[in-house]
């Protein structure tokens, strides 16, 4: 058996259905972030252990949950609320702890966007740890988002995960993205000022994980990129195969990338100091008086 954890900020629609998914283990954590909604009031309705952490980022969060959150078994599984576990998942991560080949597995994701799985825009299998050894893994930040870092072997599962992105609409997808895309602005920036291209990683890479990392580093270097990925997802990876949804998924993305190099230009570019204009020129009460000393 292995223990789950479940990530939660402001889950309410998600929670629910995503603790029922879980109850296959004997073992369920919802490690809260101070949810301003319904989300703990939900989760307590459910046989599930709840600890709350401030969020700082969303590596540090897994790896303060990873060192200060007993679990009662050994191997875990980390469970975001908009994801859902599977019978067939559950029963495939219960045969690969067997083995002792690996300390943890990458579980792909199948993307599900306006009631439908969006299977070829969304470059599937698109793989996320989520499988492992409880003492053999912790995270680091990377943009928005994480990057695990493994002292052992891994492997991948066949059985994938559904993810209901925009599960709770088009305004919440949109302020979310908005708010990832001022670390992505930032991550951007380190990457071209420290980072390089891995060409070995792009063409080579033994792993979908490897490859698609180093494809990430490329794209940051490439002119016109929101267009970039839109042509590339939609055209390149056969996104018009997946419809009207696909056509939508595809010019999020490219809106999302949009918002980053407009972040990247804005931090490239900082604001002046409030008092950058001496105020006392500009105020309306200091022309009436310049005009009042200049009369006759």
């Amino acid at each position: 058996m292995f223990s789950i954890y479940i990530l939660t900020y402001n889950e309410e629609l998600d929670i629910a259905a995503c603790i029922e998914s879980a109850q296959l283990s004997d073992d369920v954590i919802v490690v809260d972030s101070f949810s301003s909604d319904r989300t703990v009031e939900i989760a307590q309705r459910y046989p599930v252990r709840l600890v709350q952490h401030a969020f700082e980022s969303h590596g540090r969060q897994r790896t303060w949950m990873l060192q200060e959150v007993p679990t009662k078994h050994e191997w875990v599984y980390i469970l975001e609320a908009d994801e859902r576990m599977t019978p067939e998942l559950f029963a495939e991560c219960l045969q690969a702890m067997q083995s002792s080949e690996y300390i943890g597995y990458y579980a792909a994701e199948r993307v599900m966007f306006m009631d439908r799985w969006i299977r070829r825009c969304t470059q599937y299998p698109r793989y996320q740890l989520r499988l492992f050894c409880k003492d053999k893994v912790w995270f680091s930040d990377y943009g928005h988002t994480e990057r695990e870092e493994c002292a052992g072997s891994t492997g991948f599962l066949q059985e994938t995960y559904p993810h209901y992105t925009c599960g709770k609409g088009f305004s919440r997808w949109i302020d979310k993205h908005n708010r990832y895309s001022t670390d992505e602005a930032e991550e951007t920036l380190r990457q071209l000022a420290e980072g390089s291209i891995s060409w070995r990683d792009l063409f080579f890479g033994s792993t979908e994980v490897e490859r698609r990392r180093a494809l990430k580093n490329l794209s940051l270097r490439l002119p016109l990129r929101p267009l970039v990925r839109f042509v590339y997802m939609y055209f390149l990876l056969g996104g018009f195969l997946d419809g009207r949804a696909g056509f939508n998924w595809c010019v999020l993305q490219m809106f999302y990338e949009y918002l980053i190099l407009l972040k990247v230009w804005e931090l490239k570019n900082p604001s002046p100091p409030s008092n950058y204009l001496n105020p006392s020129t500009t105020s309306p009460n200091a022309d009436a008086a310049s005009l009042s000393s200049s009369s006759p």
